[in-house]
């Protein structure tokens, strides 16, 4: 996620969880049913549908292969995300702030689960793949240091013995002290090949925690998906709902 994109989602984000607060403000019961309030609600709801679609169109490969040959599945996620936002928000103005129906709290309350665990889940996916993307890139920078390094230790039997006695945690801390305060000694070779050997470890770890926390979010995604069906089925039950209960009043 752009950092503008970023910038734009979570204002949206925040403006419609004030949406959603404004019933203890404002509550107009008869909203919901007027002509305004319909457009909102198939706005919304139409918005909503979106996602969905993106979701098919991501699994499925043959429908993936045709709709990118006309759009990109960056401009689909980029739809997906501002869809799934905008959505709700008109969805929540629909409702004028009436929370009286079982179904209409739990479409509601889903609504808001679905979005907020959405976006966060985004913006940290996000935020991961660019701290590999940069700590994959300091790896590759440090081991080709490193691997210079120790082609010309090689060549120098005296310094390979002393990289061999920074075993020892005395000798360690005096190699340390000597390049440290900078001076020039035969010991500052091995104890920058020390130093590269223990950056080079401690990014990759950095890289295999950050991995793990890759995978655990493949957890959440099926969870966010598991939800959001839940979401579209609330969903489908209210719009029935609102057209069987609506058109007993023609009849």
């Amino acid at each position: 996620m752009k950092e503008r994109e970023r910038i734009v989602v979570t204002g949206l984000v925040v403006l419609m969880l004030i949406t959603w607060l404004g019933f203890a403000l404002h509550q107009s019961p008869r909203f919901a049913g007027s002509f305004w309030g319909g457009v909102l609600a198939v706005s919304g709801a139409t918005l909503m549908l979106f996602p969905l679609l993106y979701l098919f169109i991501k699994r499925i490969s043959f429908l993936k292969r045709f709709v990118t040959r006309l759009v990109s599945m960056r401009t689909l996620l980029t739809w997906h995300i501002y869809a799934g936002v905008i959505g709700p928000i008109l969805v929540l103005l629909h409702t004028g702030h009436k929370f009286e129906s079982a179904l209409g709290i739990a479409l509601t309350g889903m609504t808001l689960i679905v979005v907020v665990s959405g976006f966060v889940g985004r913006y940290l996916m996000s935020f991961i793949a660019e701290e590999l993307r940069e700590k994959r890139d300091a790896l590759a920078g440090l081991r080709k240091e490193y691997d210079a390094l120790a082609a010309a230790v090689a060549q120098d039997p005296q310094t390979a013995e002393q990289v061999g006695m920074l075993r020892h945690v005395q000798t360690r801390l005096l190699a340390w002290a000597f390049a440290g305060h900078g001076q020039e000694s035969r010991i500052s070779t091995p104890a920058k090949a020390l130093r590269l050997a223990e950056s080079i470890a401690d990014v990759e770890y950095a890289i295999s925690s950050h991995e793990h926390f890759k995978r655990a979010f493949g957890v959440w995604l099926k969870f966010h998906i598991v939800i959001s069906l839940v979401l579209y089925a609330l969903l489908g039950l209210h719009v029935w709902s609102a057209v069987y209960f609506g058109l007993r009043w023609f009849t």
